[in-house]
């Protein structure tokens, strides 16, 4: 089998001049294990797995003439890290997203919707009157957090941390740590349009909040809303968490129930997450497609006989049977720059089927799904090496639609001009309710009244942050139930 061939390849590490007859324990390549292991798994597991493996000489098959060489390249990086980061594919431009971590206990626990927060989701701005000063905004809190539970609201703006003012130097580092107090601000527009009079005004209004361990349920908002007579269906979902598939489907239930004619899916903070999840979904809004291409994992050239294919589907075990299905041939998916991965690939493998509706801002634009590798024999959490826990999540299939085409890098952005909208600063609504801007949007295609709640843009553009952003955001991941074939062709 192909993929053996290439393990072997790997695990041996080229040993073209070391003897059969040759004592183990004088074999370079063990020494190399011993004195530098956690590089070996690093190198091994991006030689077989990575997507751009072809596009870096240094994962190539053929890359050491002997175990010397390869110990002495191991030895050239002081850190994993360090290695990992040299082998990475155009990092700013085409694999912005694989990672390493020396923790992977947290990363299994973020599988699962487990992550450490005190329940807050924020924008970032330059304040208009001092553009080296800036201002938070709330777009999200979660439900049953330490944020909801201390009243803080979504689309409150704050100016300082601890009575530090924020500046574009120092706003990160002073909400990296676990405690800290907000305090908040008002939004003065000045009576104008134009946004180079905005203010942003102190007040003495502050929250000291928290981060503890969050156990995120997905689902943030289910809801029927009956417009004209139409009765519209409103999901706003956070993240493709495979944990909570079966509430996933209850919500659908409920929707099938109340006989929903129409769908708002609500993407605008769901990074990603898994893709059997995401193949869920699209059967949830469809269900007349049962057993056709939903979406395509194809992975690089080594391993092309482990391309997947994912299917709409009517039953699964993973929501205890029977998938609520819709039956819509029409969807509206509100986005924003922080609609990632796996909530792109609800929208580019549905569109080949049904007519995709999208309002909101372009999207991150990304079509590679990633897996866990551990330094194991076969790379798969079983057995996995005691002394110490690091793990990769590396890029290793591209997703695509039916037609073979991918996310544009660049993101996905509305048809129509009058949907690309961005969320306003002072005015973001309420999630679910019909008066929110991009909820709105999509009420008055739904019943033909051209009419919708006015959201003037203050364009002003979030900065590109890391603040309280989970390891999994902007991941599209394969889950262990479904590469399990692939470690097992490993051993």
């Amino acid at each position: 089998m192909k993929i053996l061939k290439i393990a072997l390849i790997a695990l041996v590490v080229f040993s073209l001049n070391t003897s059969c007859s040759k004592d183990k324990d004088d074999d370079p390549v063990v020494v190399a294990v011993i004195d530098n292991e956690i590089n070996d798994f690093v190198w091994k597991a991006m030689n077989i797995f990575y997507l751009y493996k072809e596009q870096i000489p240094n994962l190539a098959d053929d890359r050491f003439s002997s175990d010397e060489a390869y110990t002495a390249y191991l030895n050239g990086f002081s850190e994993p890290e360090e290695l990992f980061e040299s082998v990475i594919y155009q990092r700013e431009l085409v694999d912005r997203f694989s990672f390493i971590t020396p923790d992977y206990i947290a990363l299994e626990q973020q599988f699962q919707g487990v992550f450490k927060s005190n329940g807050l989701e924020f924008n970032f701005y330059r304040q208009p009157q001092n553009p080296n000063a800036v201002f938070g905004l709330i777009r999200l809190v979660l439900n049953d957090s330490e944020a909801s539970a201390a009243g803080v609201k979504r689309g409150q703006i704050f100016n300082a941390i601890g009575g530090v003012p924020m500046t574009v130097e120092n706003f990160g580092a002073l909400l990296s740590t676990d405690t800290y107090t907000l305090n908040f601000a008002t939004y003065n527009t000045n009576g104008t349009a134009a946004p180079e009079d905005d203010r942003i005004e102190s007040t003495s209004d502050k929250a000291t909040l928290t981060k503890i361990p969050y156990n995120e349920n997905p689902v943030y908002i289910s809801k029927v809303l009956e417009v004209n007579g139409i009765k519209i269906g409103y999901l706003m979902y956070n993240s493709f968490t495979r944990t909570y598939d079966s509430q996933l489907n209850d919500a659908f239930g409920q929707f099938k129930t109340a006989g929903v004619q129409h769908l708002v899916l609500d993407l605008r903070y769901n990074g990603g997450g898994s893709v059997n999840t995401a193949s869920l979904l699209g059967s949830m809004i469809t269900g007349q497609f049962n057993g056709q291409v939903f979406s395509k994992l194809v992975y690089n050239e080594n391993l092309q006989s482990e391309n997947t294919l994912f299917n709409f589907k009517n039953n699964a075990s993973e929501v205890g049977g029977t998938i609520n299905s819709l039956n819509l041939d029409k969807v509206y998916v509100l986005t924003t720059d922080r609609t990632a991965s796996a909530s792109e690939l609800i929208i580019n493998s549905l569109s080949p089927y049904i007519d995709v509706v999208q309002i909101g801002d372009r999207t991150t634009g990304k079509s590679q799904a990633s897996i866990t590798l551990y330094d194991s024999p076969n790379f798969s959490r079983q057995n996995a090496n005691p002394n110490h826990t690091y793990a990769l999540q590396p890029l290793v299939a591209l997703s695509t639609n039916k037609n073979d085409a991918p996310v544009d890098p660049t993101g996905l952005q509305s048809a129509v001009e009058q949907f690309r909208i961005r969320e306003s600063v002072n005015n973001l609504g309420v999630l679910g309710e019909p008066s929110e801007p991009f909820l709105a949007k999509a009420i008055a295609d739904i019943t033909g009244s051209g009419r919708s709640f006015p959201s003037v843009d203050r364009n002003l553009i979030p900065l590109k942050d890391r603040v309280d952003i989970k390891i999994l955001d902007n991941e599209m991941y394969i889950d262990l139930e479904d590469n399990s074939q692939l470690f097992q062709n490993l051993k």
